[in-house]
């Protein structure tokens, strides 16, 4: 509201134009808010003017987050218990402890279950065969997954839908399930869990879940804990994965997947849930495709759960745990911009996570506001290098001092590592160079050797970055081998380089359940229609091998291109609703300090039906589309049959040709084809 800047009134020459300036404005007192070096100003100052009998009379109010100014007379200071709240909190995310009692009331909270999950009957209907999202590599993937390719859509009906070909299951036998977490942890996994645990036991008392200790090696070793009540009741609508814990993030190789076959028919499961993003989904669609052709009896599903938010394609909408990550940064980003505009002398870079896309960091700009965002997917389609991006920063940074505001807070993926192309390189040619890097670090060659080593170009591009960058990408890499991007200080790059050129989430358990009670495999559970209420969800399930995609890429400069189907991660759209959004505000966001607070989360109350914005903004629902057409093509089958009259017949044919040849010219556009004959 007021700013500050210099925290000191100290020399002869401030003490007498404070003096000044309070007897210019006629003031009775000045009250002094700070710590103590503060408030041992305010005590000179009153010392000073008594002395000098000014009518002004001085009082101190001890306000420091720091709670040092802390004596006989002042037990605590103002802003000490917020900041020690707000910091146990984040904390507590990071450990395993007893449940705090807000913890406790936060278990109590029991979510909301669509109308179509509720009651012991099952109903699901059947749509036609599911291609795959990109359709130039249907041939390679339905090559791959020849058992579990071209399944058709399912979607889970309420009680009182009309739908005479519905499939209706109300006997439920026993089962047993796994469930398993793979991938980076995200909030709402344990949700999950419960949500299936409930469904299961709604439908049968007697069937049992078996989670996986220690994630796929768990799965690989037979570690199991069998869910129950009292193993749920503490981490109902709590974060982490620590309940049963992960390690590997990948079942790929021929002698995993046989692993995990042998664990699950030595444990006799009917069903194996793998709860996490883009990679651990390939995986279970490996796993479904490898166990129908070994005609194993368990049946394999996917949750998508990840806090990334890039598992997004026309089945799913969004995953488990980006809404919540996106809130958590949004309230941490406001409060750095609030911090910003206090000190009226600080820059902040945030670096969001990730990875190499940048939904999150789109998400929290449009929650939170800050002045500029640099998304790597803007960096990629303008081919910028790091130094472009400097330059953007640096001009931004002159554009607010003109208006006499010297601080801002801009924030960056963690992602945008992977895309500096710092002498002009293509975007291949900087990552074969990582991996150069990585290469030869594995094979045992130090940081300080590896720079002669290195081809003249990659050596080049290890030298230009700075000593900790370098060891931060000599670190253990991730299950797929690429390097750590999280672990990687993208934004002290950026401050260094800017700094340099100025001075130059339950839900799907339950859907789970349906999907295995319908006999489904190698299916994704998906809940579409998720800006609406939760009694207006659609739930449903699609087959992961669906939601492929076949992408080329050349690891090192003589590498042979390698196509494999599988589930890739979604980048940012450019062409969007959500990016166009704060394309059109980015100018005020940038100048006007027009920061956000969303907010913590809540559960009830004001917020608690909040919406991620990059959600609400895009027009969604393709499973709900998906049935609608398929509803109006049955309405079209009961009104032209033999027997109906010319006209009809007539409107009949010329609609569906009109229609077709649309589609048809749309279709052939998408997938870069000539249009057909």
């Amino acid at each position: 509201m007021l700013g500050r800047t210099k925290d000191q009134i100290r020399t002869t020459e401030q003490v007498n134009g404070a003096m000044a300036s309070c007897q210019a404005l006629k003031l009775d007192a000045l009250v002094i808010i700070g710590g103590v070096t503060s408030n041992t100003d305010a005590a000179q100052l009153a010392e000073t003017f008594a002395e000098a009998k000014c009518a002004t009379k001085v009082v101190g109010v001890p306000v420091t987050l720091n709670g040092d100014l802390k004596n006989q007379f002042v037990e605590t200071t103002v802003g000490f218990d917020t900041i020690c709240k707000v910091n146990s909190q984040l904390i507590s995310n990071v450990c395993t402890d007893a449940l705090s009692a807000e913890k406790k009331k936060r278990a109590l909270y029991q979510p909301e279950l669509p109308p179509c999950l509720q009651g012991t009957t099952v109903r699901v209907e059947y749509g036609d065969a599911a291609i795959a999202a990109d359709p130039a590599g249907a041939h390679v993937i339905s090559h791959a997954f020849p058992h579990t390719y071209g399944q058709p859509l399912a979607h889970f009906l309420r009680k009182t839908a009309n739908v005479p070909d519905a499939t209706v299951i109300s006997e439920h036998p026993v089962v047993r399930v796994g469930v398993v977490f793979c991938g980076r942890q995200s909030p709402g996994g344990h949700n999950v869990i419960w949500g299936l645990h409930e469904a299961i036991k709604a439908h049968n008392p007697n069937s049992k879940l078996i989670g996986f200790l220690g994630g796929s090696d768990g799965l690989l070793a037979q570690r199991t804990l069998e869910i129950t009540n009292e193993v749920l009741s503490s981490y109902k609508n709590q974060g982490g994965y620590d309940m049963l814990g992960r390690t590997k993030d990948q079942i790929r190789t021929t002698e995993q997947v046989n692993g995990a076959m042998a664990s699950c028919q030595a444990l006799k499961l009917d069903a194996l849930v793998i709860i996490g993003g883009v990679t651990s989904n390939t995986d279970a669609a490996q796993l479904a495709e490898t166990f129908a052709e070994a005609k194993c009896a368990t049946k394999v599903v996917g949750v998508p759960v990840t806090l990334n938010g890039d598992l997004k394609n026309q089945f799913v909408e969004t995953t488990v745990g980006f809404d919540t990550i996106c809130k958590v940064n949004s309230q941490l980003i406001s409060n750095v911009c609030t911090d910003a505009l206090s000190a009226e002398k600080y820059y902040y870079f945030i670096r969001m996570m990730g990875r190499k896309a940048s939904h999150v960091a789109l998400e929290c700009a449009l929650q939170s506001h800050p002045n500029m965002v640099i998304l790597g997917e803007e960096v990629a389609a303008s081919k910028l290098t790091i130094f472009d991006i400097t330059k953007q920063i640096c001009d931004a940074v002159q554009a607010r001092a003109e208006k006499d505001k010297y601080h801002g807070v801009v924030l960056i993926p963690e992602g945008l590592v992977s895309l500096y192309m710092p002498y002009g390189y293509s975007l291949t040619t900087f990552l074969s160079g990582i991996y150069e890097i990585h290469g030869l670090h594995s094979k045992g060659v130090s940081m300080e050797n590896i720079s002669s080593q290195l081809s003249p170009w990659a050596s080049a591009l290890f030298e230009f970055l700075p000593p900790f960058i370098r060891k931060q990408l000599l670190l253990h890499p991730e299950s797929d081998d690429s390097a750590q991007l999280s672990q990687i200080e993208t934004e002290k790059l950026l401050a260094q380089l800017v700094e340099n050129e100025m001075n130059r989430r339950m839900v799907l358990g339950h859907v789970c359940y349906h999907i295995l009670a319908a006999g489904l495999n190698g299916y994704m559970a998906t809940v579409t229609n998720l800006k609406s209420p939760a009694n207006k969800w659609r739930c449903g399930a699609a087959p992961i091998s669906s939601m492929m995609t076949v992408k080329r890429w050349s690891r090192g400069p003589a590498a042979t291109q390698i196509g494999k189907p599988a589930v890739h991660m979604a980048t940012v759209d450019l062409k969007g609703k959500a990016f166009e959004l704060l394309r059109n505000n980015s100018t005020s966001f940038l100048i006007d300090d027009i920061y956000r607070n969303p907010g913590p989360i809540q559960f009830e109350g004001a917020g608690a039906d909040s919406k991620p914005i990059s959600l609400c903004v895009e027009d969604q629902d393709y499973m709900g589309r998906i049935k609608k057409l398929q509803e109006y093509l049955e309405k079209v089958k009961s009104i032209v049959k033999p027997g109906c009259s010319q006209d009809v017949l007539k409107a009949a044919l010329s609609a569906m040709s009109s229609v077709t040849e649309t589609l048809a010219i749309m279709t052939s556009s998408s997938t870069g084809q000539g249009t057909p004959l």
